[in-house]
């Protein structure tokens, strides 16, 4: 496919797939960075795109399983089994104080049960509003005002 074709076919649909990552994903930063990730991957393939008959669907499609891979990583949160040595210099007892309740924090945050920890993480990680949770995860705004309650309180009974 040459540079001039990829241009005219490929790149008007920009606005048009922004708006379906945004839709998808939810986040602003995020649609934009998925629909970056498409036209990398197109442009790495625009030899093999000769055949594609329907650009626009053929974009949509790849689209739509990025956003589903960007979704699956998010709730696949992983934890540090240490935390990372910072470069700032604080007394030794200060220091072993709040790295050892930090650690004990970040693994009663591992011990939650999944919905718990996926509702903490969108609220105190993300900043997300208790709507923006409920339409994210599907799970009900009273639900997830209960699960933020019980994984707080949890942390706090562990931590």
């Amino acid at each position: 496919m040459t540079d001039s074709r990829f241009h005219s076919e490929f790149l008007p649909l920009a606005d048009t797939l922004y708006r379906i990552a945004r839709y998808i994903l939810e986040l602003g930063p995020e649609a934009e960075d998925a629909v970056q990730e498409l036209y990398l991957k197109l442009w790495e393939s625009r030899d093999s795109l000769d055949g594609i008959r329907q650009p626009k669907a053929y974009c949509i499609r790849i689209l739509k399983n990025i956003c589903l891979d960007r979704i699956r990583k998010a709730r696949h949160l992983t934890f540090p089994e240490r935390l990372p040595e910072t470069g700032i210099q604080q007394p030794q007892d200060d220091e072993i104080d709040s790295r050892t309740r930090l650690e004990k924090v970040l693994e009663a945050v591992k011990a939650l049960p999944e919905r718990q920890r996926q509702v903490l993480v969108l609220r105190a990680v993300d900043g997300l509003s208790y709507d923006e949770i409920s339409r994210k995860t599907g799970i009900n705004y009273l639900t997830c005002r209960v699960l933020l309650s019980q994984a707080r309180s949890k942390i706090k009974t562990k931590a």
